[in-house]
């Protein structure tokens, strides 16, 4: 059964018995959801969080509890394993049953994230968990085959959505030391090939007058770009009771609506962001699927360019060549909608208004991080970086700023990532390096206030916690350690 629909579910969901809404949505059943709904109608118990304690368990999170680091690189080496999980099989729980071990973010985060691993992978690389980080690509090969993508997380509730796609450069993580394994070859290929496959649904059926069908749109000049969905257009499990009461707020008729912008946006990963806001005050003004974002088209690019390079391995000619041209098509559709060249930035494209969005974020490096923009494009974004971006703490998510937490003054270690190594990629190391130490020195202050490294922080003021989002800022955390490890990594090279 889909425990999301159940009386018991939307009862405790809606009575607000935890604070998180995700909560709940990932309880342990003590026998299973079907006889803990059964008895819940049948009883109809007025004490609900007593039968909830009764029927549920809840998964340990070990990476809460208090280390003895003395430094943010000890805290790092000694929270791998505590955010290392075991393969599930057999779970009675939401959680979907995975291979082999994985590495989680930590906090509320207690399953794999797509997106989240391949940043995690960078830290654990640099502390010699190769095998880590081979199981994680080993696990998103598993979903793929089985759901054909890999989901926001291995939770059954996000399986109608994916996150950016990452399969690829997990791959090229690993290129070096398996990419003569020809059995590891034809599996990761035949994985990559699948999800684009997955993103790319419904392209073939694309004219003058279908010009948008899930996550493919036809552009005005006929070729096609990709966009964030969901299949599903329900209120999300993990945050039930926010999606109710925010779209109550909408007429009946454009709910249905708001909920597939608002999973459209935790697809992204960005949620969420004036990227996707008609309004930037107005969370209800959401209207993802009416964005081209830059960043999953250049990944998205990234990943065709790799399905060259695995079939051309093989020895796959046809194939190579085949990807390759779809890789090169795409990156001349980056070109010509997605630069502004008055702003000198990548900019996501409104698909309705046929004009580039005026909101300016740290996706726009994804491009350079990627080597997709010219030396001239690379030289003008520096100077942006250096001029608007650039904060006390490193680099600032979006400029816009707003209540919502992928926006300023928050930022995220992947962004700094993808902006530090994006400068690199163009000879900008001065620059690089300052973000890098900015980012460290805002970390190393704040790990000495609070033993411990976070999800996002409040750049623009390092040391006033960040905030904005559904949730309480959560530590750990698997993408500020990889990140951060593979920053003091560069500087110490």
């Amino acid at each position: 059964m889909q425990f999301e629909q159940s009386n018991l579910f939307k009862a405790v969901q809606m009575q607000g018995i935890f604070s998180d809404s995700k909560q709940f949505a990932d309880a342990i059943p003590k026998q299973s959801w079907e006889q803990a709904c059964a008895l819940y109608d049948s009883e109809c118990p007025q004490e609900l969080t007593e039968f909830v304690a009764r029927h549920f368990d809840f998964a340990p999170q070990p990476e809460l509890t208090e280390l003895q680091a003395t430094s943010v690189k000890d805290y790092i080496g000694q929270l791998w394993q505590r955010l290392a999980r075991d393969p599930q099989t057999g779970n009675a729980s939401s959680l979907l049953d995975l291979p082999a071990s994985y590495t989680v973010p930590g906090g509320r985060f207690n399953e794999i994230y797509y997106w989240d691993s391949y940043f995690t992978a960078l830290g654990l690389m640099d502390a010699g968990h190769v095998g880590q980080v081979s199981n994680m690509l080993d696990n998103f090969v598993s979903l793929i085959e089985r759901i054909g993508h890999v989901p926001n997380g291995n939770r059954s509730y996000y399986t109608s959505r994916s996150q950016p796609p990452v399969t690829a450069l997990m791959v090229s993580l690993l290129w070096q030391t398996h990419h003569q394994d020809k059995a590891w070859l034809r599996k990761v290929t035949d994985a990559l090939q699948k999800e684009h496959s997955f993103w790319m649904a419904d392209s073939d059926q694309l004219n003058d007058e279908l010009t948008e069908s899930r996550r493919v749109v036809r552009m005005p000049c006929g070729g096609v770009m990709n966009r964030f969905w969901d299949d599903c257009a329900e209120p999300r499990p993990e945050s039930y009771k926010e999606d109710i009461e925010s779209a109550s707020m909408l007429e009946p008729e454009y709910r249905a609506l708001f909920y597939r912008n608002i999973r459209a946006a935790c697809e992204s990963g960005w949620d969420f962001s004036s990227r996707w806001l008609d309004d930037p005050e107005q969370l209800c003004s959401i209207n993802t699927v009416q964005r081209i974002p830059v960043d999953l088209n250049a990944l998205l690019q990234q990943l065709e360019w790799q399905l060259s390079e695995c079939y051309a391995a093989l020895g796959n000619s046809a194939q190579s060549a085949c990807y390759l041209q779809l890789s090169q098509q795409r990156k001349r559709l980056i070109q010509a909608y997605l630069w502004d060249k008055e702003q000198g930035w990548f900019m996501d494209y409104h698909i309705a208004l046929q004009t580039r969005s005026q909101v300016m974020s740290l996706a726009g490096v994804v491009p350079m991080f990627l080597g997709l923009a010219s030396q001239l494009q690379a030289e003008s974004m520096v100077q942006r970086l250096e001029l608007d971006f650039l904060k006390a703490g490193g680099l600032v998510t979006t400029l816009t700023n707003t209540a919502q937490q992928w926006d300023s003054p928050n930022g995220w270690a992947p962004l700094q990532w993808f902006a530090v190594k994006g400068m690199l990629n163009y000879g900008y190391v001065k620059l690089a390096v300052t973000v890098a130490r900015r980012w460290l020195a805002m970390l190393e202050r704040d790990f000495e206030q609070h033993a411990c490294l976070l999800e996002k922080y409040n750049v623009v003021e390092p040391g006033v916690r960040a905030g904005g989002g559904e949730y309480l800022v959560q530590q750990g955390f698997g993408w500020t350690n990889g990140v951060t490890s593979r920053l003091y990594r560069l500087l110490e090279d």
